[in-house]
């Protein structure tokens, strides 16, 4: 089995600051993090490599230094490693990066077809959830998001069989390969890499892939030119200037503390009671 990992190069974004006069993210000093949504991915592919043999092969789309996050998917024990990198694909949106990823796969594909197509969710800098079926639309994969378990593969007869979660519970669906899996956060503990591991992502030569290499000839799908995506601003949040209610709860009886609770409400809020309580409100009003 051949699988291939989408990862993303992101800002640890508990130390993003927002600048306070220009409003856009100060990411000078901020170090980065392997995207931990595609964590959860790599580990899953590794557990079926692990399982049924075959191959993991990790690839991102970024700067040079994104090669650091492709050295650390190595000391976890991905076999293999992809950088896809070219000033053409700078400010590249999800459309732009799904093109030029798709087309990174493509290439991979032809040395050995991957059989799933993993990445996390959606990543923490854009929490778009675009990318990874993006991919699968513009290779025609079968599409598995927000994917718990994989409950079984047949190689033999080219079926997958996921729990996946859903607004409603957990759905059970049953596929066909190759497909694309987005995999939910906390579907399982990614494991500490073995000596060996480390060594291979230390030593390890990684190519970088421009977009020539990959076989685009439309630069105007890249980049910016690429991207219909416009950010008009980037801000953070004003904090709440009202201080938050404490109503004493120690001591009374939980139908009090309800009764408690709802009186405050309708208290600071009137717009609650009246749209809950329209007929009442008409009632107010003749009197």
């Amino acid at each position: 089995m051949h699988i291939v990992v989408c990862i993303k190069q992101v800002p640890d974004s508990a130390q993003i600051r927002v600048h306070p006069i220009t409003n856009t993210i100060m990411r000078q000093g901020v170090p980065t993090i392997i995207n931990p949504y595609d964590l959860f991915a790599l580990e899953e592919a590794l557990r079926l490599r692990d399982r049924y043999g075959g191959e993991v092969t990790v690839l991102t789309m970024g700067p040079p230094m994104a090669k650091q996050a492709l050295e650390k998917a190595l000391s976890y024990g991905a076999d293999h490693a992809v950088l896809l990198s070219d000033r053409h694909f700078a400010g590249s949106d999800t459309l732009a990066t799904s093109f030029a990823i798709s087309r990174a796969i493509t290439k991979i594909g032809r040395r050995r077809t991957p059989e799933i197509v993993f990445a996390g969710k959606q990543t923490i800098d854009g929490d778009t959830a675009q990318v990874g079926p993006g991919i699968a639309k513009r290779l025609e994969l079968q599409q598995l998001t927000y994917v718990t378990k994989i409950v079984s593969i047949d190689l033999h007869t080219r079926k997958i069989a996921v729990e996946r979660r859903s607004e409603g519970g957990i759905q059970m669906l049953d596929s066909r390969l190759p497909c694309l899996i987005t995999v939910l956060d906390g579907v399982n503990v990614i494991r500490r890499g073995s000596v060996a591991d480390a060594l291979h992502g230390a030593r390890s030569e990684i190519p970088t892939w421009r977009a020539a290499d990959v076989g685009i000839e439309e630069l105007a799908n890249c980049g910016l030119r690429g991207s219909p995506t416009v950010v008009k601003r980037v801000f953070a949040p004003t904090p709440r200037a009202e201080k938050a209610i404490q109503i004493e709860a120690i001591g009374q009886e939980s139908g009090q503390v309800a009764d408690d609770v709802v009186a405050s409400i309708l208290e600071h809020q009137p717009a609650v009671e009246r749209s809950s309580c329209p007929t009442r409100s008409l009632l107010t009003k003749s009197h």
